[in-house]
């Protein structure tokens, strides 16, 4: 195992993400002229505002007593204690939509008491020791991406509430060039991590929405997907090993590249959302640098079809490295290609497809995924729209503050299920969310007059009733399924919050109708916590409840996310 001590294996951190919004505040660009035009046509005209001031955002009064402080900053020093009025609002909740309409309108009620910054293992241990004494909880805070509520932990029966927040546990603590394994402390952002890597020629190639700000514990904590899944795979599916620190004490799991010592006890921790422990290092499986990368859009005439398509590369032997594809109103709206935003586009379905490796492996799965491609009716459109997704594939969420900016509703909610029930599971989703939020204006067939509805994007007030955009996207795919990653816009109108949580409830409720996944790779936090029991069963949950209490006897962490 080589071992790195050197100053280059930290390197400097992201800006500061918005407290309001996501991402670096500087890259928040206006919406582009169509975009716009669009959005005024579907929706009226805008009727946002802007986040309040900063220090104009309302916080609870701190909570933190004396000696519990005292605890804390033994443990890891003045300076890593802080109780500053913006280190507890950048650590409040996460960033779903919901979430920031409460930050935007200057709520931050639910704000920790403090904000702990441990350098290593022994420190997140010794933290823990010293909120379990004084009846402290923790919440681990790795880049604040959740958008399930990981990051709102229950309040009631605490004395109060810390974020641990782990950004200095950030090195690259050893590289095994042979076994092609990196053991990453959890704290590293994804870009982070990445340029350790390569500068020794490896990637991770885990690339979700969320790359830019998320950190390697977080992926690990909550199954996290990234967008060349068919190729590398899925965050879990890279993990060798884990050292988690907990009340009770230490594990370390994974030895070997595989083992029947038992059930995998880093299942336990994997999607855990630190429920059970703080991930303080994540070892994981790492590939060569790829030298040639080339990103395509093929085209096919319905989403029905390229539902047939996509399955037929993932269960033939043709999967490339990228495989995306856009339903029908997610095609017309260039929402794969964020800087193309209301550009008109052709009918029909767009499917991004990507090959990463050396120059003849690209070229030789290139020409078997075109064939598969070809074979079933696809038209190939060449290398601009796969560019295209390349340059915007991190800009959905800085798009989603800007219509917010313009009095838009947006959000996301995603879910998997077998091949069989694709079909069902996006027509019963889209059914529920239309129901619970307006009439859809991504439907060609809601027409007035039952012919083609040339207007379908038009922005009147059907029976009262205000528009809704639901679109769709295959965005991970597997031999026996696929997931389905639903954006849906609307008009906020009155009590968004609460209708926002309907319509949700609904769409989950047909996910489990029709056989899917209550959740792909956004993790269960609050949001989807009341569902487990329905796809795990009873059972189930008193076995994740003694997982509970056999590390967290006294449930410190992160009380009332994934566990219901």
């Amino acid at each position: 195992m080589q071992h790195s001590h050197t100053p280059q294996d930290r390197p400097a951190r992201p800006g500061q993400m918005s407290w309001s919004g996501w991402g670096d505040p500087s890259r928040a660009t206006p919406l582009p002229g169509p975009a716009a035009a669009l959005l005024e046509t579907a929706f009226g005209p805008s009727a946002g505002h802007a986040p309040v001031p900063l220090d104009s955002v309302r916080l609870p009064s701190r909570r933190l007593a004396g000696p519990a402080r005292a605890a804390l900053v033994n443990v890891v020093g003045q300076a890593h204690v802080s109780e500053a009025p913006e280190a507890r609002i950048r650590h409040t909740r996460g960033k779903s939509t919901t979430d920031l309409l409460r930050m935007r309108a200057g709520d931050a009620d639910d704000a920790p008491d403090a904000v702990i910054e441990p350098a290593d293992h022994e420190e997140v241990l010794g933290v823990l020791r010293a909120c379990e004494e004084h009846g402290i909880a923790v919440v681990p805070f790795g880049g604040g991406t959740s958008v399930v509520g990981g990051l709102a932990p229950r309040r009631e029966g605490w004395r109060g509430v810390v974020a641990l927040d782990l950004r200095r546990l950030d090195r690259l603590v050893a590289l095994d060039a042979i076994s092609r394994v990196a053991t990453l402390g959890a704290g590293l952002t994804g870009p982070a991590a990445e340029a350790l890597l390569r500068d020794r020629g490896f990637t991770l190639g885990h690339f979700p929405q969320s790359f830019e700000y998320a950190t390697i514990g977080g992926f690990a904590a909550t199954r996290s997907s990234g967008q060349a899944s068919a190729g590398y795979g899925r965050f879990d599916g890279m993990v060798q090993g884990l050292r988690v620190a907990t009340p009770r004490g230490s594990l370390t799991l994974g030895t070997a590249p595989a083992s029947a010592a038992g059930p995998d006890l880093r299942q336990l921790v994997l999607g855990s959302e630190g429920a059970f422990g703080v991930i303080t290092e994540v070892t994981v499986r790492v590939r060569p640098v790829p030298d040639t990368c080339i990103y395509e859009t093929w085209r096919v005439a319905s989403f029905a079809e390229g539902i047939d398509v996509v399955r037929d590369l993932a269960q033939g032997g043709a999967l490339p490295t990228v495989l995306r594809l856009s339903d029908e109103a997610e095609t017309a709206l260039s929402l794969a290609s964020p800087d193309s935003l209301g550009t008109p586009a052709r009918g029909g379905c767009s499917i991004v497809v990507g090959y990463e490796g050396a120059a003849d492996q690209v070229a030789k799965a290139r020409d078997a995924a075109s064939a598969r491609l070809a074979s079933r009716g696809a038209l190939p459109e060449g290398e601009e729209g796969g560019r295209a997704w390349e340059r915007g594939r991190f800009q959905a969420p800085y798009l989603r503050d800007r219509l917010l900016d313009a009095g838009v509703f947006v959000e996301t909610l995603e879910t998997a299920a077998f091949w069989s029930r694709i079909s069902e599971v996006y027509a019963g989703v889209r059914r529920a969310l239309v129901a619970h939020l307006g009439v859809d204006r991504a439907d060609p067939g809601d027409s007035q007059d039952g012919e083609d509805d040339g207007d379908r994007w038009g922005g009147g007030d059907r029976g009262g009733r205000a528009p809704v955009l639901v679109l769709c996207h295959v965005s991970h795919v597997y031999e026996t399924g696929a997931s389905l990653y639903f954006t849906v816009a609307a008009k906020p109108g009155d009590h968004p919050l609460e209708r926002w949580r309907e319509a949700k409830a609904a769409a989950t409720e047909a996910m489990l109708e029709h056989g899917a996944t209550i959740t792909h790779h956004h993790a269960v936090g609050r949001d989807h916590r009341d569902w487990l029991a329905e796809e795990v069963g009873d059972l189930g949950v008193e076995v994740l409840r003694a997982v509970k209490a056999t590390l967290d006897p006294r449930g410190i962490l992160n009380p009332g996310v994934l566990v219901p």
